[in-house]
């Protein structure tokens, strides 16, 4: 045996990356260049829970004599890494957090995509880890750092990031390995060759350009529900294209600060219904740009335009049958060609299915539903597959009822709530203007289906009672509105944390009431 110093490389992947194919090929490398090596991996508790850990440990000595077979770890040493391979960019921060790398002896090589995980997920507002503060902790705890979007790379030449990141541990020159050997693993492993080379090939010339290359932002969370679509954006609607020049013109009468969000919402909103509803949100708007305050204006006009869009069966059917969400489910799975199976899995309950019909026709029962079902509607679960004539007519016929939003039950319960909310907003402005804002900014509390949304309206609702009964106080005391803005803004954030945060958003409503 020997005590001749030892490489340690960590991949701490998640499930579904293909790290375990990561491992055997950096093993079957090793190996094919004459290193001693050993690997290992310690398998996550789930996706994004907990993280699948491989790691590798080899000698930096070619074919050492008979008797000196190196003592392999099974787990790396906090501080002593040598390599983290991370194939997705929140995993750098979690092996910082235990301690792995070290400044004056890791090279970091990581993806800078995101895949969000669980505890990002459950929060009701923005709940991301910042990604400025993971490269940030990235370029402090390494040697040398290798960052960049490796999925938007292995997209691009139709392969795996995996295969990628492989090239860019070869270009990266952290492991005596030879690129060969690497190559060579890879024909070995006999798994979809020439894509894999291909994505080490671009992987390698990344790395090979050295960290000049600069660590990028790379996707925001592609591949996941929540994320951005990177994808090349469809072809407009043809209608609202076709609106396109009447957009401009009618942002025109607006100041210039206010136009970039104007020119997003109206043509959301002309595609959501059409330009007689974006007159009636250009009209909305109208009294809290004359009012003069541009900060408060461009609020009210971002959160207008997504409220006034909200998500009723209507838009989720035009969302699901649009053309160019299928050929972007092309793009992503590689099926350019083939016959693709996309299968919906949609549950409305009582109040999405109701919503959609008019006003006068389902008010009687929906209070009756109310009393029924206090804490919650029934729900119709459905597996629809979309890419079959009669799937796609039963999702696509709900778009026939788009000339009837106007006058629908969830348009009457949406618009009158938020008509309260300009007017609280209207009447906060003539007070403070920096009380106006964080009412303005309240209405992020309106989110989310079924239950959420009652629950979230609720909060919304309370809200916007709290803040003007303590601000009609503080105005008759001739008091500066402090204690409004402070408690408008901590209701707000509490609720937006999430559920757990919930309770403590309801202790400070019964401590207000317990001031007043």
């Amino acid at each position: 045996m020997t005590d001749a110093p030892l490489l340690s490389l960590l991949v701490p992947a998640v499930g579904g990356q293909g790290g375990g194919v990561l491992l055997d090929w950096i093993v079957d490398a090793a190996l094919i260049d004459g290193y001693p090596v050993h690997g290992t991996s310690i398998p996550g508790v789930a996706q994004r829970t907990g993280s699948t850990t491989y790691y590798v440990e080899l000698s930096d000595e070619r074919n050492p004599a008979a008797d000196g077979t190196p003592i392999f770890s099974l787990y790396p040493v906090p501080g002593a890494l040598d390599v983290l391979l991370a194939p997705e960019f929140l995993e750098v921060g979690r092996s910082i957090e235990l301690g792995f790398p070290s400044p004056g002896r890791t090279t970091i090589i990581a993806s800078t995509h995101r895949l969000y995980s669980i505890h990002e997920k459950i929060v009701t507002g923005r709940g991301i880890y910042p990604i400025e503060k993971l490269q940030a902790a990235a370029r402090a705890f390494s040697k040398q750092l290798i960052a960049f979007d490796a999925l938007a790379l292995a997209r691009e030449h139709g392969t795996e990031a995996n295969a990628v990141l492989l090239g860019a541990l070869a270009g990266s020159g952290a492991l005596p390995l030879g690129a060969e050997a690497y190559r060579e693993a890879i024909r070995a492993k006999g798994v979809q060759v020439d894509a894999n080379l291909r994505g080490f090939e671009a992987g390698f010339a990344v790395a090979a350009a050295g960290p000049a290359a600069g660590t990028r932002e790379g996707s925001r969370g592609f591949g996941t529900p929540l994320a951005p679509d990177p994808s090349r954006a469809p072809a407009a609607d043809p209608a609202v294209d076709a609106a396109s020049p009447d957009v401009e013109r009618m942002a025109a009468e607006f100041p210039e600060g206010l136009r970039p969000v104007l020119s997003v919402g109206l043509e959301r909103l002309i595609d959501y219904q059409d330009r007689a509803y974006a007159e009636r949100y250009l009209e909305r708007l109208r009294p809290f740009v004359a009012g003069g305050d541009l900060e408060l204006a461009r609020i009210v006009a971002r959160h207008l335009a997504v409220w006034m869009t909200y998500e009723d069966a209507v838009r989720v059917a035009q969302l699901k049958t649009r053309a160019s969400r299928f050929e972007r489910i092309r793009r992503d799975k590689g099926a350019a060609k083939g016959e693709i199976v996309v299968t919906d899995f949609l549950k409305p309950d009582l109040d999405e299915i109701y919503g959609v019909l008019p006003h006068r026709l389902v008010a009687p029962f929906a209070r009756w539903a109310e009393r029924r079902w206090p804490h919650g509607r029934p729900t119709l679960g459905q597996h629809v597959k979309t890419t079959t004539v009669s799937g796609f007519f039963r999702v696509w016929m709900l778009t026939w009822l788009k000339p009837l939003r106007p006058i629908s039950y969830r348009a009457r319960e949406e618009h009158a709530r938020m008509d309260r909310w300009l007017a609280a907003v209207g009447r906060c402005a003539g007070w403070d203007g920096a009380l106006a804002c964080e009412v303005a900014r309240a209405a992020q509390l309106v989110k989310g289906y079924g239950d959420v949304r009652r629950r979230m309206a609720v909060h919304f609702d309370r809200l916007l009672d709290l803040v003007i009964r303590a601000a009609e106080r503080e105005a008759a005391s001739g008091g500066k509105f402090e204690a409004s803005r402070s408690l408008a803004s901590r209701y707000r954030t509490l609720v937006l944390q999430g559920p757990d945060s919930e309770a403590s958003a309801a202790a400070l409503t019964a401590e207000t009431a317990i001031r007043a």
